[in-house]
């Protein structure tokens, strides 16, 4: 532990000059192990795969992941009762993370609309009082 090297005492937290880092070098020039990919992460970069579809003339590139939810959208449509099952649960899905959407904003009545609505309210209480009335006089006689 004693040892001089010119002025330089090697000791602890003093290692020798050649055994020192050199400038501009890492301390680990290969890097990290590489860590085992975790199944989220495979899943996600195997759907993010290229695949070439619609070969009959016109062929496009689209991913995996959007090849699978066009034949689980075509599936649903075509009556697969078991793949509108999946594909409105993973809606009820996605709308719950994503949050209540705010519901539209109504316009406000017309005068003509008030009007309507009026006329039926009244068109239905008469039906109601009618319903009422024609029940009393069977009860009387």
């Amino acid at each position: 532990m004693g040892e001089i090297e010119g002025e330089y005492k090697v000791g602890r937290g003093r290692p020798p000059l050649h055994t020192r880092f050199k400038k501009g070098q890492s301390g680990n020039p290969r890097g990290p192990r590489p860590r085992p990919k975790d199944l989220p992460a495979l899943l996600a970069a195997a759907l993010n795969e290229p695949v070439v579809v619609g070969g009959d003339g016109d062929p496009r590139q689209i991913t995996k992941r959007e090849a699978v939810i066009a034949q689980l959208v075509d599936m649903s449509a075509g009556a697969d009762l078991r793949a509108m099952k999946m594909l409105i649960d993973m809606l009820k899905d996605i709308e719950e993370r994503a949050g209540a959407a705010p519901l539209p904003k109504t316009p406000p009545l017309t005068p003509a609309d008030e009007e309507v609505v009026e006329n039926l309210l009244a068109r239905l209480r008469r039906a109601e009082l009618g319903k009422i009335h024609h029940a009393d006089t069977e009860h009387t006689e």
